[in-house]
């Protein structure tokens, strides 16, 4: 791999560390501001909300823009944001402060996957996206965990200026040692849309967006689920969230590998896997050394999710990679924000245990999707559905009249 593709990693990093770092600070915020863990839990899924609704047209605007420069603007925005959001002096302030970086962060997302993608052989594009989505999993070993042990030892607040350093680190590194991306292939706005009209495509996507809410509804909850169902103090879960992450780094390895192999087994297998620890979670949440190792697990099969909507997405449109990367991008923070609201629902109904029960259901939905088929499919999908034996091969008309 480029060298170039581990610093993108490191920039995704940094701003993944803005994005889900709130998570394991929630409860803090929540206790200061005097707000419920559900009006909390607006500072992630507001700012996935605003991904969700402006991430296509923000790719689109900035299409023409040097890609470097762009991922280095994006940067910047994310350090801002970190300063303001420790500054706040309420929690109006905070959500705004929260939500400003968010019509940017799609455009780093889209830009640094597909160059990652284009920088290696077709096969082996899942494999470069899997480590520009590593630092995904990296800020979930080392940001996600680190802001939580800073939020216990000091306070919310000097989580927020530690995110912001990561930031600074990451914005560095890109300005220093990635070369120049100038736009050489600039294409018009009407030639990108096209692949709007493939209905494989939007069916991806939904099913992304189903997935990820799923894969959220409990996540975005951790930290409570584990302090009240687990019984576990702030520095265990900071260690169960360092677990978390740590597994994931492996387990986003390990889906990047068996993405390049087969995607819809792959796919099948993942949300199956997810539905199964969630289910060990609600049955053994309650005894301390069981969910140490269910969390294990679980970070290991959970941070696989994003990295098959992006191949799922991008390989229904090659000829506008951006824009798909963009949607998926999109319709995944539809699902974080969906999965947020959803599940702070069910807590504030049935309380954080049952939580579980919603991923489970989204999770059963998005499995169901990945049988549903449109129109013609792509030539990779469709040598995966002919390699796979024990199901029936789904052939076009007219590939059956050219045979």
């Amino acid at each position: 791999m480029k060298k170039s593709i581990y610093i993108m990693a490191l920039g995704a990093f940094g701003i993944i560390t803005t994005e889900f770092g709130i998570i394991g600070i929630m409860p803090a915020i929540a206790k200061h501001f005097n707000v419920s863990i559900d009006t909390a839990g607006w500072l992630l899924s507001g700012f996935a909300l605003t991904i969700a609704l402006t991430g296509p047209f923000s790719v689109l605007l900035t299409s023409k823009i040097n890609r470097k420069w762009m991922m280095c603007l994006v940067l910047l925005t994310f350090v801002a944001s970190n300063i303001l959001s420790a500054v706040s002096p309420n929690f109006t302030v905070l959500m705004i402060a929260r939500i400003l970086p968010a019509f940017l962060h799609p455009v780093f997302w889209a830009v640094a996957t597909v160059a990652a993608s284009k920088q290696v052989e077709p096969k082996d594009a899942p494999k470069a996206v899997s480590v520009v989505l590593g630092g995904l999993s990296v800020a979930t070993v080392l940001g996600v965990p680190i802001t939580t042990y800073i939020s216990e030892l000091i306070n919310w607040q000097a989580s927020f200026y530690v995110s912001g350093v990561i930031n600074l680190i990451a914005f560095a590194a890109l300005l220093a040692f990635v070369p120049s991306m100038p736009v050489t292939e600039k294409q018009s706005v009407k030639s990108q849309l096209v692949i709007l009209k493939k209905g494989q495509m939007w069916v991806n996507l939904v099913a992304t967006m189903i997935m990820i809410a799923g894969i959220f509804a409990t996540y975005s909850f951790l930290a409570e689920y584990l302090g009240k169902i687990s019984s576990m103090d702030g520095t265990q879960i900071s260690i169960m969230l360092l677990l978390f992450g740590a597994t994931g780094i492996a387990g986003n390895w390990v889906t990047g590998i068996a993405l390049s192999k087969n995607v819809m087994l792959t796919t099948r297998f993942f949300l199956l896997s997810l539905v199964g620890i969630h289910l060990l979670a609600y049955t053994f949440g309650g005894l301390f050394i069981p969910m140490t190792a269910i969390v294990g697990i679980w970070g290991f099969i959970h941070t696989g999710g994003f990295l098959i909507g992006q191949t799922r997405s991008t390989s229904e449109a090659p000829e506008a990679p951006e824009l798909a990367a963009s949607l998926m991008v999109s319709f995944g923070n539809a699902g974080v924000s969906l999965g947020t609201f959803l599940g702070g629902l069910v807590i504030k109904s049935f309380g954080v245990h049952h939580v579980i029960w919603i991923s489970i259901l989204l999770l059963l939905v998005a499995l169901a999707l990945t049988y549903v088929y449109v129109g013609r499919r792509s030539a990779v999908t469709e040598k995966e559905r002919e390699q796979e034996a024990d199901e029936p091969v789904l052939v076009p008309e007219e590939a059956v009249l050219e045979l």
